[in-house]
């Protein structure tokens, strides 16, 4: 898994993706006719002189970047297509938006082979945008209504499996299939146009472990890409599907239950991470960065010499979220912040570089890419154990992991907080005295909620 990052879009990030990926071919696994790949996949920003052209060739004039978002689509044959389409238009009204046009995506089948072409969907692209609507999402988000589009029509399409959404963003658009990694530039004619430039770039090819492969199980996912394994996962499904029941939104209100289930139906590990990600990004006003080290916290519990404000954040953090543990590099981005966290214990590997014409690499091996003799590297370090390699877009720097993690922490009054659950377990130790035969006492039981 790799990804690259720069501050200013450019065609040389996507170019650098394919050869980054067509170096990583060890990593992934292939199937018993050798053509046929676990998965490979690209997450880029919106290439909008591309998808402006195929706007203009549509005939419609697509709105400035940020005020559409560009949807990927797996259709399960082409004789649903037409259906798929029709269906997705009406979701979209039902969610105050509306479709500005489609396209087929130029494809070329000539190379993958016999297992992935057997199973081959036929991918199509849609551009929606807000309509004059507004009722039930008035003043929201447009990245929020979008979001609601998107799971609310995947959870009509999981009815008859029509079709499956790989993307649908403002932002962010993913290019995936069953493919060995030099498969997926030549399959998709759009990776190959010089219009296509982006600020980043993520790209992974797959190994499967626990599912087998499928075009929808390839990566990157609609927000994050994953090496690894996620140990915990029967546990954490189960505990956002309990959790459904006790949920509130000012922001959706009665249709937040349109959004149920938050882990969608023959999802992989990587796959259920992604939804919960997706979901507490888009339904709560925490950023990103917050939720990405809510899911996958430091070893803080025993670190005494970790700031006492950022203890208090993963204690507080950890009474409602429980951490996806497990052997994991994740790499993200919701178009804005990108970036990468790998697991509290360290084990898998992450090295990153920063060079002097204002590039970004991080990979999980090393010779991924040359540089010109003229540009030089201006720093670089392995991404250690449960730290964030992050950069924000609109701020246009690279951010410090230790002072990112303090301005979260200090943005909540945690220290009142983590107080008021302890002054709980006074209330309750006085209304229902310890039993001394059981040993134990008022003091011993705050004192283990305070450490």
């Amino acid at each position: 898994m790799t990804a690259i990052f720069i501050l200013r879009s450019s065609l040389k990030v996507i170019e650098q993706a394919n050869t980054m990926l067509n170096r990583m071919e060890h990593r992934g696994a292939c199937g018993c006719d050798d053509e046929t790949g676990d998965g490979a996949g690209v997450m880029t920003g919106i290439p909008y002189e591309l998808y402006e052209r195929f706007a203009r060739e549509a005939g419609v004039t697509l709105p400035t970047l940020g005020e559409f978002a560009v949807g990927m689509f797996f259709v399960n044959g082409k004789d649903k297509v037409e259906e798929a389409m029709n269906r997705f238009a009406k979701y979209a009204d039902e969610c105050e938006m509306r479709v500005l046009f489609w396209r087929k995506a130029d494809v070329n089948n000539s190379q993958i082979g016999v297992v992935a072409a057997s199973a081959e969907p036929v991918t199509v692209q849609v551009f929606v945008e807000s309509s004059r609507k507004e009722e039930d999402f008035k003043n929201m988000k447009f990245i929020c209504k979008v979001f609601f589009l998107r799971k609310y029509a995947s959870h009509g399409f999981e009815k008859d499996e029509i079709a499956y959404i790989c993307s649908l963003s403002p932002n962010t658009v993913v290019y995936k299939g069953m493919f060995t990694s030099r498969q997926l530039w030549d399959y998709f004619e759009d990776l190959q146009s010089p219009d296509f430039k982006t600020h980043f770039a993520i790209v992974h090819n797959r190994f499967s472990t626990n599912t087998f492969p499928s075009w929808s199980r390839a990566h990157p996912q609609r927000m994050m890409a994953h090496n690894g394994e996620i140990n915990t996962l029967r546990g954490n499904v189960n505990y956002a599907r309990a959790r459904q029941a006790l949920m509130e939104s000012t922001r959706f209100g009665e249709r937040l239950k349109q959004l149920f289930p938050i882990i969608e139906n023959g999802m992989s590990d990587s796959g259920c991470f992604d939804n919960l990600l997706e979901f507490l990004c888009y339904c709560s006003t925490r950023s990103l960065p917050e939720v990405v080290i809510s899911m996958i916290p430091e070893a803080w519990q025993a670190d005494e010499a970790m700031p006492q404000q950022k203890r208090y954040f993963y204690k507080w953090a950890a009474s409602f979220l429980e951490p996806w543990d497990g052997p994991a590099l994740v790499v993200f981005s919701d178009g804005r912040y990108i970036g990468a966290i790998l697991d509290r214990n360290g084990l898998r590997p992450a090295r990153y570089y920063t060079t002097t014409d204002g590039m970004i690499y991080m990979s999980s091996e090393v010779g991924v890419v040359d540089l010109p003799d003229v540009v030089g590297v201006k720093a670089k370090c392995r991404l250690k154990p449960g730290r964030l390699l992050i950069v924000d877009t609109q701020a246009g720097e690279l951010l410090n992991d230790e002072q990112l993690k303090q301005d979260i922490a200090s943005h909540y009054p945690i220290f009142e907080w983590v107080h008021k659950g302890v002054s709980i377990f006074l209330f309750i130790h006085y209304k229902f005295p310890v039993n001394k035969n059981l040993g134990g006492s008022a003091s011993s039981i705050v004192s283990s909620n305070l450490s």
